[in-house]
């Protein structure tokens, strides 16, 4: 990139005098001291498109937890066998809760 050595260089006192007035500026601005929505007004007109699901029911099977599969006692996730990490005071933990 070329650089002009003949141009008007600045000085740091130009530079901080600069900033100073930016935010004088910024600090007349007329958006400045406008309050922002409250979020919670904005978030009930907001509707995500074809998000009408309040007619839908869930149909999930559930599975008994199988002979290979434990509960962890700290997570409460149901997880194999191969993810146990630790038994303490008789309760299982899985390798996620044990690191």
């Amino acid at each position: 990139m070329a650089t002009d050595y003949d141009a008007p260089r600045k000085t740091d006192e130009d530079a901080s005098e600069e900033s100073i007035e930016e935010l004088k500026t910024r600090r007349h601005d007329k958006n400045s001291g406008k309050v922002d929505e409250d979020e919670a007004e904005a978030a009930e007109s907001f509707e995500l498109p074809g998000a009408d699901l309040s007619h839908e029911e869930l149909a999930v099977r559930v599975l008994p937890r199988q002979a290979d599969e434990f509960t962890c006692s700290s997570c409460f996730l149901v997880h194999h066998r191969s993810q146990l990490a630790d038994t303490k005071n008789g309760q299982l933990i899985c390798r996620d809760c044990a690191a």
